[in-house]
């Protein structure tokens, strides 16, 4: 029987004030941008804010082609 591999992440909203904060915390390689998310990977976990412009961050932001919480 073929062993059946799962991934999944957990998925974490902060106001614009703690994702800023968490990122200076997490050194994100990449902060990634779609629609009005900005978001990044972080130890199995997405974190995302609504809140944030592309203005103040020092990592590149790149356009996102996808962001989905499916399995």
């Amino acid at each position: 029987m073929a062993a059946t591999m799962q991934a999944s992440s957990y998925r974490v909203m902060f106001r614009r004030e703690e994702f800023l904060r968490f990122v200076e915390i997490a050194n994100p390689r990449i902060i990634n941008h779609r629609w009005r998310m900005h978001f990044f990977a972080y130890d199995g976990f997405v974190m995302y804010t609504f809140e944030c412009d592309d203005s103040g961050f020092t990592p590149p932001i790149f356009e996102a082609i996808e962001f989905s919480n499916y399995i």
